[in-house]
């Protein structure tokens, strides 16, 4: 298969800078290097409400439609970054068309970040944010039964992690799950990370270096570190996985599909085709992105 056009421009581009490693990047470099790739995200939607609420420690990035009732179908949205890296700045434009596509409200939870912060900062702080949003739902204007919890990348194994622990401690639950090319194997068993994990801008190292920033000295096979591995899946709400055709992380994302079938859960999975790890993200460039943005927010929304 053929990547994207304006995908493929920017993967060349890589390829003729020597391919780049995060590795040899410095931590803030890499964060800016993040903000700096929203240039192609797309449009900046205006037709939403933002407000930034803190609770407890907790910050929360709040996106309405302009027009709605006062309770809302909402998603509780983990960005991603690999751990070490991402925040509203990265997400606004996703956030924003999620909110206004969807007719919900989205509320990004910012977590703790690697290396400053190691295992278990980010979950803890993913959990924490969850029950906040739960416990003061008539402040943020949500529907206790129509939560979403949603994530791409580190985010995505942010938003399975709370689900899991939820269900452990007997507590509420979401409606569903979507879990946007999810990192879900430290131990990185797959053949696509080597199928694809060199040319395609988000690279083997840089998921891996991520992990080894969060995960100092913790087991991968630890099934906080590498969730795809759990045998207690059965019991979640509906999950809905999203893959990309050029990811490291495409195979995995596509065996937790497999495993949670297998569990009993009522899994769906879709594989977009022509796009990279990341791809989410790049809604000026790319059609996939700016379809899966609206197939999410349906999801959410109907």
């Amino acid at each position: 298969m053929a990547l994207e056009k304006g995908i493929a421009e920017q993967v060349a581009a890589f390829i003729a800078a020597g391919r780049p490693s995060s590795r040899q990047q410095s931590i803030d470099d890499r964060r800016a290097g993040y903000i700096a790739s929203t240039v192609l995200a797309g449009e900046t939607e205006s037709r939403v409400h933002i407000q930034t609420i803190e609770r407890e420690g907790i910050t929360f990035r709040v996106y309405s439609p302009l027009c709605g009732p006062a309770i809302l179908p909402t998603i509780i949205y983990y960005h991603g970054g690999c751990f070490v890296s991402g925040g509203f700045a990265t997400h606004d434009k996703q956030l924003r068309q999620l909110a206004f596509y969807g007719e919900c409200r989205v509320i990004a939870v910012q977590y703790r970040l690697a290396p400053e912060y190691t295992f278990p900062a980010a979950h803890d702080d993913a959990l924490k944010g969850a029950d906040l949003i739960w416990q003061h739902a008539e402040l943020f204007g949500v529907d206790k039964h129509r939560i979403t919890l949603a994530g791409d990348s580190a985010g995505g194994h942010m938003a399975l992690v709370t689900a899991l622990r939820l269900k452990a401690a007997g507590e509420w639950q979401p409606a569903q799950l979507i879990l946007i090319y999810p990192m879900l194997d430290a131990t990185a068993y797959f053949e696509s990370y080597t199928r694809n994990g060199l040319d395609y801008i988000i690279t083997r190292d840089t998921l891996l270096s991520g992990y080894e920033m969060y995960l100092p000295g913790i087991d991968r096979h630890h099934p906080e570190a590498s969730p795809l591995w759990r045998d207690d899946f059965n019991g979640l709400a509906p999950v809905h996985i999203i893959t990309a055709e050029f990811d490291p992380l495409c195979d995995e994302g596509e065996a937790l599909y497999q495993r949670m079938t297998e569990q009993g859960v009522a899994c769906t999975c879709q594989r977009y085709l022509g796009v990279i790890h990341g791809f989410f993200q790049l809604g000026g460039i790319s059609l996939a992105a700016r379809e899966a943005i609206r197939d999410v927010a349906w999801k959410v929304g109907r």
